[in-house]
This record gives structure tokens, C-alpha cells and sequence, in this order.
């Protein structure tokens, strides 16, 4: 099959040696809408608004931190702060309603529920979702339709408990028949084959912290620790600097 754009992050992902090809492409997504965020476009009146609108979550504030602009962030935050003390100014001189001397309220307090979606809702997150949702289509189309990429995808190391659920949740969407059938299995089947993989590493890992295995080989778990965390979490960690 001749390759197009949309499926050159997907094949590229599946022939990279990692412990999960949809980590991978989510976070190359991820750093691309860190950098535009952090790049020239926090000037744009109307990524501005958004950003004031909309803000960053938990997850992504600390990654824009990282990426050293500053005073791009600090920019985006004063005006996102501006625009969010007016919100709550107004929250709060809203009168609650009132329901009655001994019943409780039926009704939702609105600063706390506009607090809490402040709190989950992210400019991040938004510019990443279109494109990542098209590269798990990809992923199903060339499942049916590339023999080529069948091939990566029975041989890849399996993926993280998220995107394994992930795809499982979506086969039944875009794939049907034998095709649906041939698709969960080997999926399942990478699945808990490489999760057994990583855990065996990691049960060695800990075993070499005993006296006796002191001068024994650490075999493939040096770095156990860190794919037990992504196979288990989707979270990449890096490892710490000594000092």
C-alpha cells in the first residue's frame, strides 16, 4: 500500500522499538502542541482567547513550564488569570438559591462546578484530541487494509493498559466479521504476552536489590522500573541526574 501522510506517524510509531506504538504517537502530538503553544502563536489574539477561556490542565501546565518560554507562559497566565477573576467575581455575587430552612439545595453550587471544569479543561488537550482520534482510525484502516502494517502490528511490543483498553473499545467500530475476531486476538495477544514480558523484567529488578544476586547479570531489567510505569500508566519518566 503507497503511504500517505496521515499514516506515516502510525507506521512510524509501530517500527519503533517502544513498549507502546499509541504512547508514542500521543506523545509526539503532545510535544507538537507544547511547542505551538510555546512558540510564536501565545501572541495571536486568538489562541489568546482560548487560552483565557479554556487554560491548561494538571498534566500540561507543568510541560509548557519545561519548555523554558517563560515569559510566553507567564504572558498566557496573566491574561487567563484576568480573564478568570472576572468569571469568579461573578460566581460568587450570584445569589444561591435558596431551598428552604430545612432542606438541602437541589440545585448545583455554579462556582464549584465552574471551578471544577476550569480545573479538568485544557488548550492542550483540545489542540491534540482531532488528530490523535484520526491516528487511531489510521491504526484500524491499515489493519484491513495493509498486509505490510499487519505484520508490524503482530510483532510490536505490545501496549500500555490505556491504549490496550483503548483499542479493544474502538475494534468493534471500525472493524467487523473476521477481521474484528483476527484483530482482538492478536491485540490481546501482544498484550499479555510483552505485559508478562515487562513483569518478569521487573520481578528481576527486585531481586538483584537481594545480597545473594549481587554479582548475578540484571539480564534486560535495568530499566524495568521505568517501562513497568508506561506499561501500567502511559507515563513516560525520565530517569533522574545524579548529583
Amino acid at each position: 500500500m503507497k503511504e500517505v501522510l496521515y499514516t506515516i506517524p502510525v507506521n512510524e510509531a509501530f517500527d519503533a522499538d517502544c513498549e507502546c506504538p499509541i504512547c508514542r504517537m500521543y506523545n509526539e502530538l503532545q510535544d507538537n502542541a507544547v511547542d505551538f503553544v510555546m512558540g510564536a502563536s501565545y501572541m495571536e489574539d486568538d489562541v489568546r482567547m482560548e487560552t483565557d477561556r479554556i487554560g491548561f490542565c494538571e498534566k500540561h501546565l507543568p510541560l509548557l513550564y519545561k519548555n523554558q518560554n517563560r515569559l510566553g507562559l507567564g504572558l498566557m497566565l496573566l491574561t487567563y488569570m484576568d480573564y478568570q477573576q472576572k468569571q469568579l467575581q461573578q460566581l460568587a455575587n450570584a445569589r444561591p438559591k435558596s431551598a428552604g430552612f430545612f432542606r438541602k439545595s437541589e440545585g448545583g453550587d455554579a462556582l464549584f462546578d465552574y471551578i471544577g471544569k476550569q480545573q479538568t479543561s485544557c488548550y492542550v488537550c483540545k489542540r491534540m484530541e482531532r488528530s490523535y482520534e484520526r491516528y487511531l482510525v489510521t491504526v484500524f484502516y491499515l489493519y484491513e487494509n495493509d498486509e505490510a502494517f499487519r505484520r508490524k502490528f503482530a510483532a510490536c511490543k505490545g501496549f500500555c493498559m490505556k491504549h490496550y483498553a483503548e483499542l479493544h473499545r474502538l475494534a468493534g467500530k471500525h472493524l467487523s466479521g473476521a477481521k474484528q475476531e483476527e484483530f482482538l486476538r492478536v491485540l490481546t495477544e501482544r498484550m499479555l504476552e510483552n505485559f508478562k514480558r515487562v513483569r518478569d523484567d521487573l520481578e528481576w529488578f527486585t531481586d538483584k536489590f537481594d545480597y545473594r544476586n549481587a554479582d548475578a547479570p540484571w539480564k534486560n531489567s535495568k530499566d524495568a522500573l521505568i517501562r513497568a510505569i508506561q506499561k501500567t500508566n502511559s507515563l513516560f519518566v525520565e530517569e533522574g541526574k545524579k548529583k
